[in-house]
């Protein structure tokens, strides 16, 4: 019985060794080899700069490289998301972009310097936050049907702010105008922070944008804040009422962003991306600072991530559509 045990033992470790030799080892995913960067179509002191600058932050030490914050504003977010459009398939430049450039620019522009559904990947969903109606602070008024009501009156002598041709804003606030039978002239900023300004100094009459760039300006009496666009959001806009309580249930406009990485970027790094971004947003100091900013931390999977950007894309296509609004 002892000869047979020993012949068995060995034949056992003979097998497992033939195994081990046949079956490789994974391999260790060596990402990242340099610093990544981190594309953002806005100027500093946005909320994408924002969040950018807080992941940055925290994914310097689960990465073992320096995470570049690189703003770069202008056209709408376009020329920012290209970035990443253009940059080398690895991982190692992204663009933290939003449904400007991504979603809607496809219906807005004859032709875009990248495809958003062929040169990009979307990696992970960051924060979706609803659009805010903000007007400067010596309006007559201070609730949501006053400002209806007063800017009907005014038969197209309302002007309002966004931050830039085709954004969120623009394009939340050409809805809004249209369910209330109201018109007004656009007047586009590069980025939220300089058409925050421009309410705040009485340059335009109001904006719908994200609350970051309109919270200082609250704070300084110089900007009332009337309506969110959306029935979700944090914390720190509770009190506000929303576009369905004064029956403009249609207007319901949450201003997304995430990172996208360069079409063939591989697989393991995108959901190394993605799982590290999910453990940073899960974070609660990370959601407490986010939320300070009026900010909802959102996470999820790459897959989810492209099913909203491709059900979004098609909700505002037709809504562009029915709006006739084209860019050059």
């Amino acid at each position: 019985m002892s000869l047979l045990r020993r012949h068995l033992t060995l034949s056992l470790v003979c097998a497992v060794s033939l195994w081990s030799a046949a079956v490789p080892a994974q391999p260790v995913l060596a990402w990242p080899t340099r610093a990544v960067h981190i594309a953002v179509p806005a100027p500093a002191g946005s909320s994408l700069d924002f969040i950018a600058r807080l992941l940055a932050d925290k994914l310097k030490d689960r990465w073992g490289q320096s995470v570049v914050v690189d703003n770069k504003p202008g056209a709408g977010g376009l020329l920012g998301t290209d970035v990443a459009a253009k940059a080398a398939p690895d991982g190692h430049t992204m663009a933290l972009s939003f449904n400007g450039p991504i979603a809607f620019a496809p219906h807005l522009y004859e032709k875009l310097p990248y495809n958003p559904g062929k040169d990009l990947l979307p990696v992970v969903m960051t924060t979706s936050q609803p659009n805010v109606l903000a007007v400067n602070a010596n309006l007559p008024v201070k609730t949501l049907p006053e400002f209806i009501a007063w800017a009907k009156a005014k038969n197209g002598g309302v002007n309002y702010a966004s931050l830039g041709n085709g954004s969120s804003a623009h394009l939340t606030m050409a809805l809004f105008l249209s369910e209330i039978g109201a018109k007004a002239t656009h007047v586009p900023f590069n980025g939220s922070p300089p058409a925050a300004m421009a309410v705040a100094q009485g340059e335009t009459d109001a904006t719908f944008i994200v609350a970051p760039a309109l919270m200082a300006h609250v704070r300084s009496g110089k900007i009332r804040l009337l309506a969110v666009s959306s029935t979700q959001h944090p914390e720190s806009l509770k009190d506000l009422p929303t576009m369905a309580s004064a029956g403009l249930k249609n207007v319901e406009s949450l201003a997304w962003n995430g990172l996208f990485a360069p079409a063939g970027t591989p697989e393991a790094v995108v959901q190394k991306i993605n799982a590290d971004v999910n453990a940073v947003l899960a974070e609660p100091a990370a959601r407490a600072a986010l939320d300070a900013q009026g900010l909802t931390p959102v996470g999820g999977s790459a897959a989810d991530f492209r099913k909203l950007v491709a059900a979004d894309s098609q909700r505002w296509g037709e809504v562009i559509r029915r709006l006739g609004i084209k860019l050059d």
